[in-house]
């Protein structure tokens, strides 16, 4: 590229996009690369502090930054991720083409970010996105940047993608509601109903319904009837605490093949149990706290979308939920934009 005086530039190319700011009402582009200036452009380029421009020469062994942002991403995009129509300021942003939840490969985009000249910025690894939000941006720092570190990038990458997308799968989901105040009706069940709703959220479907007194072997029996309806996902809810009379943990024991954990460092949420059913952890159950019925969100929002992706959550997923495991009970939740589960990613 040439740097010209922007009064000696008419009749030129320009080789990059011309931000205008306007505070309060605008940031955008007023002329895009490959716009030829006019007279007239003259004393709007110089309104927005253009007193010098940069006109595009060709040159083989360098890159232009909207050809270098489409490099990043070929290396960023992954299955359910599609970009923006157009390059803006040489910036690519990626959508989500679907609900789903994002998966990052973290040490790739680090070196993606630590070579230099280039960036990519994205939502957080185990992000829960809404079809068309945008969950990454990407692009070069300088103007125009040698070829050659675009192909070194792209080799020390290689070809599987940054980034994907994992839809959610329409599970059968059976609760087993415990405890008995419910059971003898002396309280409405009102867990049941906050549990379904964020069944529905990832497009679950519940399918068996049973309600347990305190009675340990009752409740085994509970487990085993929703699992012999179909359910892909079982859901206990209540008698997860120490008290003498909650026995949701050892029922659960009693019919999963294996525990991963009765305890999580995320609160609210810290007497959740996760355990399997089947050779190959077909399928979850999970005992869920008391504060899932009355906070807005606790971990049971950061292991649901997981498991309606088929991803097995170990028991080092859950213990790396600690730094980021804290809600800040905000008056206006705008969770999965906030902290909470960010470290777990």
């Amino acid at each position: 590229m040439k740097l010209m005086k922007t009064q000696d530039a008419v009749g030129q190319m320009l080789c990059h996009d011309i931000t205008q700011i306007i505070r309060g009402s605008k940031k955008g582009p007023v002329f895009r690369k490959g716009h030829i200036i006019r007279e007239e452009d003259v004393p709007v380029l110089l309104s927005v502090g253009k007193d010098h421009v940069y006109i595009w020469e060709v040159n083989e062994n360098m890159m232009h930054e909207n050809d270098a942002a489409l490099v990043l991403y070929d290396l960023c995009k992954g299955e359910n991720l599609s970009r923006t129509d157009d390059i803006k300021e040489g910036k690519i942003e990626l959508v989500a083409e679907c609900d789903g939840f994002i998966k990052i490969d973290k040490e790739r985009l680090y070196k993606v970010n630590s070579y230099g000249q280039m960036m990519i910025a994205t939502v957080h690894n185990n992000y829960p996105a809404k079809k068309g939000q945008h969950v990454a941006g990407m692009r070069i720092i300088p103007l125009i940047i040698e070829k050659e570190k675009m192909e070194d990038i792209r080799a020390q990458v290689g070809n599987e993608p940054i980034m994907k997308l994992i839809p959610y799968k329409k599970k059968k989901v059976g609760i087993v509601t415990t405890g008995n105040e419910v059971f003898y009706k002396r309280i409405e069940d009102t867990f049941t109903p906050v549990v379904k709703a964020k069944i529905e959220e990832y497009g679950g479907e519940v399918i068996a319904h049973e309600i347990s007194s305190d009675d340990p072997e009752m409740e085994i029996g509970c487990i085993k009837k929703v699992l012999d309806a179909g359910a892909e996902v079982v859901l206990c809810t209540g008698g997860m605490s120490v008290d003498p009379d909650d026995k949701t943990p050892y029922a659960i024991g009693q019919v999963a093949d294996r525990i991963v954990t009765y305890g999580s460092p995320v609160l609210p949420g810290a007497m959740f149990m996760l355990a399997y059913k089947g050779q190959n952890d077909e399928i979850p159950i999970m005992g869920l706290p008391g504060c899932v019925m009355f906070a807005g969100r606790t971990v049971f929002d950061l292991i649901l979308p997981r498991i309606f992706t088929d991803e097995v959550v170990t028991k080092e997923d859950i213990d790396r939920m600690g730094m980021g495991g804290f809600c800040m009970h905000c008056q206006n939740c705008n969770y999965p934009n906030c902290a909470l589960g960010v470290s777990g990613a």
